[in-house]
């Protein structure tokens, strides 16, 4: 049996559908690494809801998916990139993301980190009104019981005028900090609105001044998550860390090498990625736990292509793909996105998403990922 998929050169090809999904087993935390993953958002399908206004989430899915990713060993970085922050969720949906997310991580056991912002800033603002909006979500974090992710902020690109700024700003947060958190540099290609992040476009520079904020304050970073997509620059930032701070990768196009490190150390990991690879991420990770680099990157090298995919320009839309998956996978039953963001993406590009998480065994029901398929194929008139 075969699928008929359109290709990006307007014409169509067939496609055979694996039979078998992969196998993996839900299991404990690693040993060999702290492993997140960022994770979507469900969206309520029948509310009356435009792009414009709030968000409408469905609470029992969104938290569903985060216990299938607790299941299998993984943290959740929440209230994310991912999760459509900025990009469809407001503070409000992120806040309300943020308490449900700690309470029911709380209940099951789960590792959680959260995603501290400036959000509820809709204008220009000072660097006082930026440092009050991080301090705002901050503390809600902090009540929720969940680990602080000290997200890049639009609010703070847009008001600096230079690295001293950045310095003031972090210097002030940490400081009041009640527990170590992770600081996150979320690059342009996410957000064009962060260009000129830690006071430069220049990246030698902006790392210098990154690099700054957490030696002045060690004992409050956990560490960093680098999202930049340029694999040899985390590893000169993770080398010049100071010692007990970690770098979590963020790199979603070299991952597989990034984990696995080298002879002068290793990154953890924090993936929007690992939302769609979770139970083949988290298989990964477990047998890089025995000490099986070799093993590790056979099962995780072969998913980067989706990974390549997924994440392409313009790169901010990668959400759109990951929902797309969790649908296909059964972990939700429509392909409606916060914002309508749904529309992000092209029929070639679903295909070939489909295609490639198909081979790597990704949907545990591969006959229902296939009928799925082919309605969406349905839709936008293409007849089997």
């Amino acid at each position: 049996m075969t699928i008929r998929l359109p290709d990006f050169q307007g014409g169509f090809r067939a496609y055979e559908p694996r039979e078998e999904p992969f196998a993996a087993a839900s299991g404990t935390p690693f040993t060999a690494r702290t492993v997140f993953s960022a994770a979507h958002v469900v969206a309520d399908p029948f509310a009356d809801a435009t792009p414009d206004s709030p968000a409408a989430v469905d609470w029992d899915a969104t938290l569903a998916f985060r216990r299938h990713l607790w299941s299998h060993g993984l943290g959740v970085a929440e209230a994310m990139d991912t999760a459509q922050r900025g990009m469809g969720l407001d503070w409000a949906g992120a806040a309300e993301l943020i308490r449900r997310s700690a309470a029911e991580a709380k209940s099951v056991g789960g590792l959680i980190a959260c995603g501290v912002g400036t959000d509820q800033l809709t204008g220009p603002a000072t660097l006082a009104e930026v440092r009050a909006a991080y301090e705002e979500q901050l503390a809600l974090v902090e009540e929720s019981g969940a680990q602080a992710i000290l997200m890049a902020s639009r609010a703070l690109a847009a008001a600096a005028k230079g690295p001293e700024d950045y310095l003031e700003v972090y210097g002030h947060l940490l400081r009041q900090a009640a527990e170590p958190v992770i600081l996150h540099w979320l690059g342009p290609m996410f957000d064009p609105a962060l260009e000129g992040y830690w006071g430069s476009s220049d990246l030698d520079a902006a790392t210098g001044t990154f690099l700054q904020v957490i030696a002045a304050h060690p004992d409050k970073v956990d560490g960093i998550k680098v999202s930049l997509l340029e694999a040899q620059r985390e590893i000169d930032i993770r080398r010049r860390l100071p010692q007990g701070v970690r770098c979590y990768t963020g790199d979603d196009f070299n991952y597989p090498e990034l984990i696995a490190g080298d002879e002068q150390g290793f990154s953890h990991a924090l993936l929007g990625i690992f939302d769609p690879l979770g139970p083949l991420a988290a298989e990964a990770v477990r047998v890089l736990d025995t000490g099986d680099a070799k093993g590790f990157r056979e099962l995780l090298d072969p998913t980067v292509e989706l990974s390549r995919h997924l994440f392409q320009t313009p790169t901010r839309f990668y959400k759109t793909g990951v929902v797309f998956l969790a649908w296909l996978a059964g972990h939700q039953a429509h392909f409606t996105m916060v914002g309508g963001l749904q529309s992000a993406r092209s029929l070639p590009h679903f295909a070939r998403a489909y295609e490639l998480a198909d081979g790597l065994g990704l949907f545990p029901d591969p006959k229902l990922a296939e009928e799925r398929m082919k309605n969406l194929l349905s839709l936008y008139g293409v007849t089997q």
